[in-house]
């Protein structure tokens, strides 16, 4: 099925007085620092101002809607990760549509419903319908015992976000197992172990047989022709008063029966195993059971798919099968002789003290949870139950392979972690943007009333160039929140990389070698090529700081390569995550020391770095993460500790590449004039005080007539009782009314209404959500000239 794109309600994200104050200090004590040339210090106010700014913004406004910001979510890693599951998985949105489900959901219900619409009972649609509910009111919602096509099946709904619900179906994975297992008992496999003296049944959840061998069945029934499957388990079976176990049919002069049970698939829900073996009398010096039937006992457990052990009274393993080999990593040169010896010291007691306890007492089971001596970050759940009648072993340990789960539930944990961190980062690095532009609002101003040569000159310019690198920073944030205003235009990969080859030479120095190779008949991609250089650079200078940490004379090879990606490459590729289509590649590699395998999954996060401290701010690859991610691309790195890394770079081939660029030829260029001043009635409609203070005292200067509002119900009521303003400039996120909406009520009264809206998000999202025609946009932070620029220009395009 194709992922489908959903795009959540807007979200607001207003800068409380607590954060601005926090910010605001934060942020004056680093332009003092840079002022002073102290760079390190003050990049650390800058970053712990966000952050302070940003755990109370987190907690009070994180979530507040708005009406104008909208972030198109992307659910490539979703529908990526659903793939990944054993689980039938299936997500929907706020209005109830599909948005994705995996292969595994596609085979449960024969198609694609859309739950709780799904080809089950009435009842059972209903209870769905009820947990859908749950899930919106309380987070979560569940439904136990659901048969789907007379499979139980259990249900689990969970929201995320405000936006989406995940509907997770569970025992999937069983059906095809359990299904497994009963052709065994039906067939070649159930035969031998007749033979061996063991009957074998396979009882469901609600005690009721499955499938049993024939030997079961003789027993039981006394006739062949009869089944036993449907039957009451426990009605087949009697107990008498000293506890020995017999076939109801045969009476209390039956031969006593030992039974196993054999828990394969984990859940309240899942089916037992059930080995049944004939008790000898206590008076006959024979063993329990032979040597042939512990064998055939034993091939039993290796053949099913769940990791299983047989230990013996004096806690000694006896036998493990592959999967218990496999999950618990078991050396084979030189095997554990007891289960403790797998697990970390904390845990040896309690796993060798729960195996005493089985190997002694009644046949019984239960559940603990462990961690493996090799993997301790990662808890494993193992079923310990008593065995009887299988010589030397006592007990059964099964062991599940959670390592896929594993693997996915951190994975949908980063995805969640990077999800939250982005949309912090871009709503606190957008209220920032708003005190940068004060400041070089007054700096600019400040600067028109003095001269070079000045006292105060110099100072005023530091302090403006060091906001404009304060901006940068923030410009990093909503990068890796992909909300910054990017120029995307229709461009060759190797004439970017040619504009920024002199650059990198210089960055990497003369023990550097860098070699650059193109491919052929490289189609256009559509990128923003200021950003695609920042990428190249990035990714340069991090490559150049590893190869000298491993040679700190110098050497090392940083290679940059365009190719193209045909989709039967990619098909070939079968990547879960890079959809089938034309691409082309920028690949960078390096010879440096590699990423280690536990910090590769880390790279991505924000203010994540293993450089020393002062020497990165964490920004750079997450940065890089950012601008690919919105401008369409996808990137992955791939590394092997001590031979360098590689970073893989998919930009989809733009097919109206021509058409475009011939669109977007001008038939004459329009030379801007010089002169900012002008004249004219402006409005301006913004809520954060000091960002309206600076505009109205710019273009005043500029000569034009200004009036403010400091909300949208006050710009409408200025509107309604004066004429048409020559231009309106409004702020686009605004409490009770936003920008959008004013001007749409704006240009109902005035159809020919010229309007300029500024924010700190990214343009073409905004312009996704603004449905007006003929309208400007100015991002912040902006300085006086940019800003009587910006009116001049739309002024002009009257």
């Amino acid at each position: 099925m194709a992922t489908l794109h959903a795009i959540p309600e807007p979200r607001r994200s207003p800068l409380l007085p607590l954060a601005a104050a926090a910010l605001a200090g934060f942020a004056a004590a680093a332009v003092v620092l840079l002022t002073l040339d102290n760079r390190v210090v003050a990049i650390g106010f800058v970053a712990a101002g966000i952050l302070a700014a940003g755990a109370i913004y987190a907690a009070r406004r994180l979530f507040a809607p708005a009406a104008a910001e909208v972030v198109e979510t992307d659910w490539s890693v979703a529908y990526a990760l659903a793939a990944a599951s054993d689980d039938a998985l299936a997500v929907t949105d706020r209005a109830g549509r599909l948005v994705c489900a995996n292969s595994r959901y596609e085979a449960l219900f024969a198609g694609f419903p859309t739950p709780p619409s799904l080809p089950v009972s009435d009842v059972a649609n209903t209870r769905l319908a009820d947990a859908a509910r749950a899930a919106w009111r309380d987070g979560e919602g569940r439904v136990d015992d659901l048969h789907v096509f007379g499979a139980p099946v259990s249900a689990r709904v969970a929201r995320v976000g405000e936006d989406s619900l995940v509907w997770r179906f569970i025992g999937v994975q069983a059906l095809d197992l359990a299904a497994q297992v009963q052709a065994l008992l039906a067939g070649s496999t159930g035969e031998r172990m007749g033979a061996a003296g063991i009957m074998t049944v396979m009882v469901g959840p609600d005690g009721r047989v499955r499938s049993a061998n024939r030997v079961f069945t003789v027993r039981a029934l006394g006739n062949l022709d009869l089944s036993a499957e449907g039957r009451d388990f426990a009605r087949l079976l009697v107990t008498d008063s000293a506890g020995r176990v017999r076939f109801e049919r045969e009476g209390g002069d039956g031969t006593p029966l030992r039974v196993l049970q054999i828990p394969f698939l984990e859940g309240e829900d899942a089916p037992m195993l059930v080995a049944l073996l004939d008790e000898e009398p206590a008076n006959v010096a024979v063993p329990a059971i032979g040597g042939s039937a512990t064998a055939h006992v034993r091939s039993l457990i290796s053949l099913l798919p769940l990791g299983m052990a047989l230990v013996d009274r004096d806690g000694r393993f006896v036998h493990m099968n592959d999967a218990f080999v496999r999950t618990a990593r078991v050396n084979a040169a030189h095997p554990p002789l007891y289960p403790g010896d797998l697990v970390v010291r904390e845990d040896k007691g309690a796993l060798a003290d729960a195996v005493r306890r089985f190997a002694s007492g009644a046949p019984q089971s239960a559940e603990m949870t462990v961690r493996m001596a090799d993997a301790p970050e990662e808890p494993v759940a193992i079923s310990i139950a008593g065995a009887r009648g299988l010589g030397d072993a006592a007990v059964l340990i099964s062991l599940k392979d959670s390592g896929e789960e594993g693997k996915l539930k951190r994975q949908v944990a980063q995805a969640t972690k990077m999800q939250a961190v982005g949309q912090l980062a871009g709503g606190v690095a957008h209220d920032f943007n708003n005190i940068l532009t004060a400041i070089i609002g007054h700096c600019d101003l400040m600067l028109m009333r003095h001269s070079p040569g000045d006292s105060d000159y110099d100072d005023i310019q530091q302090i403006r160039a060091n906001s404009n690198r304060a901006a940068s920073l923030t410009r990093q944030l909503l990068a890796f929140s992909r909300q910054q205003t990017l120029r995307p235009q229709v461009l060759q990969l190797p004439d970017v990389i040619s504009e920024v080859s002199n650059l990198l030479k210089r960055l990497l120095g003369e023990t550097v070698t860098l070699e650059v190779r193109h491919g052929r008949n490289l189609a256009p991609v559509r990128a923003d090529p200021g950003q695609l250089e920042q990428v190249v650079v990035n990714l340069a200078v991090n490559a150049r700081d590893a190869m000298l940490s491993q040679n700190p004379n110098g050497g090392g090879v940083l290679t940059i390569e365009t190719m193209a990606v045909t989709a039967s490459e990619v098909r070939e590729m079968e990547d879960d995550v890079l959809p089938v289509g034309d691409y082309t590649a920028l690949r960078i590699r390096d010879t440096g020391t590699g990423i280690p395998p536990e910090i590769l999954g880390k790279i991505w996060e924000p203010f994540f770095t293993t450089k020393e401290v002062g020497k990165g701010t964490g920004l750079g690859l997450s940065t890089v993460y950012g601008i690919i991610k919105q401008s369409g691309g996808y990137i992955f790195a791939e590394s092997e500790l001590g031979h360098g890394a590689t970073f893989m770079i998919y930009f989809p081939v733009h097919a109206q590449a021509e058409a475009t660029v011939a669109a977007k030829a001008p038939s004459a260029v329009k030379e801007k004039p010089a002169d900012l001043w002008g004249s004219g009635n402006i409005l301006i409609v913004e809520d954060e005080d000091m960002v309206r203070a600076i505009a109205e005292r710019a273009l005043t200067r500029q000569g034009y007539a200004v009036a403010t509002a400091e909300n949208g119900e006050a710009a409408l009521e200025l509107l309604s009782t004066g004429q048409c303003p020559d231009l309106l400039i409004s702020d686009v996120v605004m409490p009770v009314m936003d920008g959008p909406t004013m001007a749409r009520e704006a240009r109902r009264r005035f159809p020919d209404l010229p309007i300029l809206f500024m924010s700190g998000y990214a343009e073409e999202q905004l312009r996704k959500s603004i449905d007006l025609d003929h309208v400007a946009f100015l991002p912040k932070p902006f300085s006086v000239q940019q800003l009587a620029e910006a009116v001049r220009d739309v002024l002009a395009a009257k």
